[in-house]
């Protein structure tokens, strides 16, 4: 039987609504990483055009080609006449030069080089062709959980169905940090001087790095269709967001809705403990135990995001399928703390048992066989009542 537990004592008294940030951006996902908690989703599981968003995909397959020594930064590698004939963001490279993959990679993510990632992506094509490419990093993505993602180039180039979700690009921004810290402070360069001929093209588009509010990543985008986008992170305290907009109007307004972004979310949001390791929440009944119930405890602390002027309380309950079943080992999962702070998804936690609990003798079984004619009773007579 699954029961439900009131968990009055993580009941926390506040004062005001929460009020959804506004955006302007016609999709748009906000992800707490420190508490795994959605901030902001507008049209998030839409397939949206990534425009060069997308080569944040092109990256993840080349980092991990790095690791798995399909690639070393020092290796070069040869530019074909296909990559060379890209226009928008470049590195003006010319067929049959040899450039690092280093390069290469730096000058994808401060410069946003078409042409750079054609080399790359031929260098790990199954096929050699940019296209083996791009259903490899489809596939790839599909691996990873991206299921609203499709690729048909490596850059982000125009192209029919070449799609990404906001939800996905944020997921990805969260792997390349969590997977490649080594490779991740690239991100941050605010300049790349590639090319000494082309010294005007050596900065990163990428608004928020100079601005001192802890950003310092990813990749900005813009095509006719897609608009203006961009998948950014920034870092306060042990707090890191990790954001996506898209379909904005201007350069400007990517700008002021990014840094809008990253205020809202680190200054209307704090992190709270509701509870700590080993602190019993509740109790549930035991079957056949020698004791007969047993505490339910957290096998860690439990931190969650609450926002800073929430409204009326956090609503907190315990579910589990009792009664539990002796003997029960201390720290076996037995049940869910759910929280449902207001205007945030619900979380969940596991809890565990909180010590101990043999299998009873011959009092126990007859304990047991009491209360469960108690329970039958009880629901007999509920059932009565309600006919």
């Amino acid at each position: 039987m699954i029961r439900t537990l009131a968990a009055t004592a993580l009941l926390i008294a506040t004062a005001l609504p929460v009020t959804a940030f506004e955006t302007r951006a016609t999709a748009a996902y906000v992800y707490d990483l420190s508490t795994s908690t959605v901030l902001l989703n507008k049209n998030a599981d839409a397939p949206l055009p990534p425009a060069s968003m997308s080569k944040l995909m092109t990256l993840y397959v080349a980092f991990e080609a790095i690791e798995r020594g399909q690639l070393r930064m020092t290796d070069e590698l040869v530019v074909s006449a296909h990559a060379n004939s890209f226009g928008g963001s470049t590195l003006f490279l010319k067929t049959g030069e040899r450039v690092t993959v280093e390069e290469l990679i730096r000058g994808i993510i401060v410069l946003s080089g078409n042409d750079a990632c054609v080399v790359i992506a031929e260098a790990l094509s199954p096929d050699g062709t940019e296209g083996g490419f791009a259903r490899m990093m489809t596939r790839r993505a599909q691996d990873m959980g991206m299921t609203n993602s499709t690729f048909a180039n490596s850059s982000g180039w125009p192209a029919a169905g070449h799609r990404m979700s906001m939800r996905d690009l944020g997921l990805l921004a969260t792997r390349l940090i969590e997977d490649f810290p080594e490779y991740y402070p690239m991100f941050s360069e605010t300049e790349f001087l590639f090319d000494a001929t082309e010294s005007a093209n050596r900065f990163n588009r990428n608004p928020l790095l100079k601005l001192g509010i802890g950003a310092d990543g990813l990749k900005t985008g813009h095509t006719q269709e897609a608009g203006y986008g961009l998948t950014g992170s920034a870092k306060q305290g042990d707090r890191r967001v990790v954001f996506v907009v898209s379909g904005l109007d201007s350069t400007a307004a990517r700008a002021q809705e990014s840094e809008a972004i990253v205020n809202w979310a680190f200054r209307q949001f704090a992190e709270r403990t509701l509870a700590t390791e080993g602190e019993r929440i509740a109790t549930a009944q035991v079957w056949e135990g020698a004791e007969p119930i047993v505490g339910l405890v957290p096998a860690a602390d439990i931190s969650v995001l609450l926002p800073v002027l929430a409204g009326n309380e956090v609503s907190a309950e315990v579910v589990y399928n009792g009664p539990v079943q002796a003997p029960i080992a201390a720290g076996t999962p037995l049940a869910e703390l759910v929280l449902q702070p207001e205007g945030l998804p619900e979380q969940r936690f596991a809890l565990v048992a909180e010590a101990d609990v043999a299998h009873g003798g011959f009092l126990a079984r007859i304990s047991t066989a009491a209360m469960s004619l108690i329970d039958r009773i009880s629901s007999r007579s509920t059932s009565e009542s309600g006919a």
